[in-house]
Order: C-alpha cells, then sequence, then structure tokens
C-alpha cells in the first residue's frame, strides 16, 4: 500500500507541475474558493485510483487513522482541515469543465516535453467515439411522449448512429489527438451522443498549443466555420468532402488520402488504447450527465498524466500503461 501510495503522491506532484490553464487566473464571480481546484483534482484522483465512487465515501476514507491513509491526508492538506462532504460534492460537480482545460495544458506540456513535433508532422486528429449508456435505451416514442419506461434508463443520454457501430443510445467523448507515434490528447470534452461532432469541435479547436499545422477530420468536420476558425489559428483543417466524383483527381487528392490514412489510424489505435485501459469497451458505469462527463473528461485527463508519470520514471511512454495504471 505504501509503495502504491508513493506512486498515487507522484501524481499529486505532477498536477501541481502543470502550467496554470489561463481559466484559473481570470476573475470568477460569486465567493472565491476556499479549496483550490488543483486540490480537488487530487481528491478525485484518490477516488478513482482507491475506487471510492461518492463524496460520503471519500470523506470517511479520508478520516481514518491507517498508516497509508495519514500519509494521503498529509500529502493533500498539510496541517489543514478536510473539505466537509458537501464541499466535495459541490465541486466535483463543476469539475469536469476545469479538467478540460487542465487537459489543453498537460497536452501542450506533454507535446514540448516529448518534442513529438519536431520529429514527426505537427499533425493532429479530430473525432468523437460513442460509449453506450448503463441500463436501457429511451427510444423515440417514450422519448416523445415523456415516458420512462424503466427507472434505470439514462434519460440525460442520446441516441447516435456511425457507420462502424450503428444505432448507440449514450454519450460521445470527443477528443483531438496527436497524428504521432505517441499518442497525446491536446483537447477532450463529452456530450450526449445525440451533439454534433461538428457542433462541438470549436471547443477543442480553440484549446489547441501553437504549432499544430495539420487538423485531420472526417467529412463531419466539413464545416464552413470550422475552416475558417482553423484558418485564423494558422491550422489546415483536412477534412473530406460529402458527395462528388470518386475517386478524387483534382490536385493534392493523393496527399489527402495518405492525410486520412494517418487520422484514421491514430483515431483507432488512440480509443482502442484508451477503451482497454480504462475498461471502458461496453458501456460506461455512470449515469447522468455529471458523473459521465467526470468519468470520460477525467480519463483522458489521467491517461495524460500517467503518461507524464511514465517519463518521470524513465519508461518508455505508453509500454505497459495498463499495469503502471493498476499499480497506482
Amino acid at each position: 500500500m505504501i509503495a502504491r501510495n508513493t506512486l498515487l503522491v507522484r501524481l499529486f506532484e505532477l498536477v501541481d507541475r502543470v502550467p496554470l490553464p489561463s481559466e484559473y487566473q481570470q476573475p470568477r464571480r460569486g465567493r472565491p474558493y476556499v479549496y483550490p481546484t488543483r486540490l480537488i483534482i487530487k481528491l478525485w484522483l484518490v477516488m478513482v485510483f482507491r475506487h471510492i465512487h461518492s463524496a460520503y465515501t471519500l470523506h470517511r476514507f479520508l478520516q481514518q487513522d491507517r498508516p497509508e491513509v495519514q500519509e494521503l491526508r498529509e500529502a493533500l492538506f498539510g496541517s489543514g482541515p478536510i473539505p466537509s462532504r458537501r464541499t466535495i460534492e459541490r465541486r466535483l460537480a463543476t469539475l469536469p469543465a476545469a479538467l478540460e482545460a487542465e487537459i489543453a495544458s498537460l497536452g501542450q506540456l506533454l507535446v514540448n516535453r516529448i518534442r513529438v513535433w519536431s520529429r514527426e508532422a505537427a499533425a493532429a486528429a479530430i473525432d468523437s467515439a460513442p460509449f453506450h449508456a448503463r441500463g436501457g435505451v429511451w427510444h423515440k416514442q417514450h422519448r416523445e411522449r415523456g415516458e420512462v419506461p424503466d427507472s434505470r434508463i439514462d434519460t440525460e443520454a442520446g441516441w447516435t448512429k456511425s457507420g462502424w457501430h450503428g444505432w448507440v443510445y449514450g454519450w460521445k467523448l470527443h477528443t483531438v489527438v496527436t497524428a504521432t507515434r505517441i499518442l497525446i490528447p491536446l483537447a477532450a470534452t463529452a456530450t450526449a451522443a445525440d451533439v454534433g461532432d461538428n457542433t462541438i469541435a470549436p471547443r477543442l479547436i480553440r484549446r489547441l498549443p501553437r504549432g499544430l499545422r495539420w487538423l485531420l477530420g472526417d467529412t463531419a468536420y466539413q464545416d464552413a466555420k470550422l475552416h475558417r476558425l482553423c484558418q485564423e489559428r494558422q491550422i489546415q483543417l483536412v477534412a473530406p468532402r460529402r458527395g462528388g466524383p470518386r475517386p478524387r483527381r483534382d490536385p493534392g487528392a493523393a496527399v489527402r488520402r495518405v492525410l486520412h490514412t494517418v487520422r484514421n489510424t491514430t483515431i483507432e489505435r488512440f480509443f482502442a488504447h484508451f477503451k482497454n485501459g480504462f475498461e471502458l469497451l461496453d458501456r460506461v458505469p455512470t449515469r447522468g450527465r455529471t458523473r459521465t462527463r467526470l468519468l470520460l473528461i477525467g480519463s483522458v485527463y489521467v491517461y495524460q498524466l500517467v503518461l507524464f508519470l511514465q517519463l518521470e520514471l524513465g519508461q518508455q511512454p505508453l509500454q505497459d500503461f495498463k499495469v503502471l495504471l493498476r499499480t497506482i
């Protein structure tokens, strides 16, 4: 247990080494936080790696007198007080938005640390992956009438259809990942599955780091507004057009085909690695928008943080990733 705590405390230290997102430096309305956001992130990491599923259980856990808990408590609070259960609940509900900012900041740090774009093309792939909701599905006819035939149905999820997965009732994880050998998430968010990829893409694009030259997407991202937004950031959006003659024979078609192959390979590798590492192969274990967003966005952040830890430990990035994830 002490060895596990050593790795978890090391993660706490890495959280503080990431440059503060610009959002943290802007004044917020209302009373200032008593407990900084990064302390709440560390508390959430305790929940993740100690398999704690509620603020109440976390609060009780932190009050224990066992040596390993005392070690964590000292690393988290020093001689300060433990937040109340209600405070933990309230702050966890706002954590997904903070983690989106942290992912962008940590992604920039990892790109600079590993120097992937000095060795490979400065390209990234943008896409989403559907995740089945917990419980049953809410069919259209029941939804339109406001009927919930089974109390286990997650009524905040939505429907989507893809060529690969077919119809899915659940959620989407939207990500931008470096199109390099070492896959580094640069931005992420999560929505109900019925939210269009092109409508959420601006939120991701605005968080992308400097130095990115090409953003590779599928037909869902062939959108004039997205092209303009990318041009403003000196990024070339490469997405196939819908319709028209095939195969494409215009100048640049051969290059685009290569880039689309790179994109498909990147996305498939990342989501396969991500779903296997966090055991999200079938459906999410959570219910409701807040908990599911925290799970999906937070898992991307943990992916980055464990990758950062591997660099600090002198390990090959992403090698034996799942083993290290289970060791913490």
